[in-house]
């Protein structure tokens, strides 16, 4: 990639948001990393050219597992049809399976899947605990990337390596939709650990067929089917500039509804909480106290701000009845105001 024009800077964020740490003192002394998002000149594509790949390495604290709430097995659940209309259901190969959820799903519908990540933790002997890479066979009838190929330094390369070792076939790949971050103003959803932010149309320059794209997740998500043989190196049209937003932080410096009683708590302690939690921090108006569903994360502290992540039944001990809570992600509103009983005040962070 070369050339290309520069959209966004940040300087030391954390390289991981999803790693947990047992104190505050450790959370804060994370490892960091810079952001400069620049629309490459000749592919067209959107990356962090400050990344340094040598930094990643993912293991056991690293938690975003997010089926812990029923909203996100919905979705998972729409998925899994689409994956199973288009790659079939057997010899599927899934990359970057994370806890196994999703793999263990498509088990559950009769699926042969095999899977490969490091962070994994459990016992399904279907899973790979290392990177899939060289000495890998695939042989697979279809590919499923699942919030992947945004963390890959080089994700042209990255779906070469996969066509290459499995001949072709189809691949699912499903990835934050830059378009929506872009138009919610969404600047908690960039992340050191996103390299790349794809919009559905850099998928139609990168293959010859697509089967299948759309939105999905209220479209925070977008996802493509399409036939690997087809793979292309994308060409930039000079009609395609992306263009970002000279509010995009308008709301990361300004004080929120929730911070006027001088407290504010966010719902959401995975990446959005915690860049949230950071810029805002930055700006004089810092967050509080987290709160996450996700029991690997209760009690630990997360990256950059060292703040403590609540249980919910922490959280409804804790604070007042009407208290305000951000909620990072307003799909899950129903879901949280439905754990807490109504008790709070509960208000969308990303809006459009």
């Amino acid at each position: 990639m070369t050339g290309g024009t520069q959209l966004y800077e940040q300087s030391e964020f954390p390289i991981f948001q999803n790693r947990m740490y047992e104190s505050a003192l450790a959370a804060r002394a994370c490892p960091r990393g810079d952001i400069r998002l620049v629309q490459d000149g000749t592919s067209g594509l959107v990356r962090n050219t400050a990344f340094r790949p040598e930094l990643m390495t993912y293991d056991a604290t690293y938690q975003n597992e997010q089926a812990h709430s029923s909203v996100f097995k919905t979705h998972l659940d729409r998925v899994a049809t689409i994956v199973m209309r288009y790659l079939g259901t057997d010899r599927l190969v899934e990359v970057g399976c994370g806890k196994a959820y999703f793999l263990e799903l498509l088990q559950s519908h009769g699926c042969s899947v095999t899977g490969f990540d490091p962070t994994y933790e459990g016992a399904n002997p279907a899973v790979h605990r290392h990177h899939f890479g060289a000495g890998a066979t695939v042989a697979a009838d279809g590919i499923v990337l699942r919030h992947v190929l945004e963390h890959i330094e080089d994700p042209f390369g990255f779906l070469q390596s996969l066509r290459d070792a499995n001949g072709g076939g189809l691949i699912y790949i499903e990835v934050p939709c830059f378009d929506w971050i872009l138009r919610a103003r969404a600047w908690f959803d960039i992340f050191y650990e996103h390299v790349n932010y794809f919009r559905l149309r850099d998928f139609a320059r990168m293959f010859g067929r697509v089967v299948d794209g759309g939105r999905l997740f209220a479209d925070q998500y977008l996802y493509v089917v399409a036939d690997l043989a087809t793979l292309r190196a994308p060409v930039a049209d000079p009609g395609d500039r992306v263009d970002f937003p000279a509010d995009f932080l308008a709301t990361a410096t300004s004080s929120p509804a929730a911070a006027l009683n001088g407290s504010t708590t966010v719902w959401g302690a995975a990446s959005k909480g915690v860049i949230y939690s950071l810029l805002r921090e930055r700006s004089g108006h810092p967050v509080h106290g987290l709160v996450d569903i996700n029991p690997a994360k209760h009690g630990k502290f997360v990256s950059a701000t060292g703040l403590r992540v609540m249980s919910p039944g922490e959280a409804m001990a804790t604070l007042a009845p009407g208290s305000d809570i951000c909620v990072m992600n307003s799909n899950y509103l129903a879901e949280v105001r439905t754990i807490t009983r109504d008790r709070f005040n509960l208000i969308g962070v990303d809006h459009e």
